[in-house]
């Protein structure tokens, strides 16, 4: 069973939806310096258009950020300490997820969205790595439930 069939149960999706929702928003409101500045601003942006729309693009991208994100938790598994792993490999779980939101980004007709994110594109691996100890704490959470 990989991560993303769980979500077939509403209120695990729902649940899942809203912590990932909630570190979204605490990432962001941690930023600092001009690149912070600059992503708070884009995230007010896009915030602004549509307060639910950050959830709502959570919610589209769970299944296939899941799959992705499924071979690395599954060698975790094996090891024991599935958290650690997906952690101690923050840089493929970055990329895993960032490939994902790339080609979704590029097919959005939203171009307030696309513009901010092609902005901010460049510096977003970092602050994806930044966010993994708190991804894998949610699925962790999600998994066990």
């Amino acid at each position: 069973m990989g991560l993303s069939d769980g979500l077939s149960d509403p209120n695990k999706k729902h649940t899942v939806v809203a912590d990932c929702t909630k570190l979204l928003d605490t990432q962001v409101d941690t930023m600092g310096g001009i690149t912070g500045l600059g992503l708070k601003a884009g995230y007010s942006a896009v915030k602004g258009i549509a307060p639910t729309y950050c959830a709502e693009a959570i919610e589209r991208l769970l299944p296939e950020s899941f799959n992705a994100l499924d071979p690395i938790w599954s060698e975790g598994i094996q090891t024991g300490d599935p958290v650690a792993h997906l952690i101690q490999n923050s840089d493929r779980t970055a990329d895993a997820l960032l490939s994902i939101t790339d080609v979704k980004i590029q097919k959005s007709t939203n171009t307030t969205v696309r513009a901010v994110y092609n902005k901010l594109r460049n510096s977003a691996k970092k602050h994806v790595e930044g966010a993994v100890p708190g991804l894998a704490k949610i699925i962790d959470n999600y998994t066990k439930n």
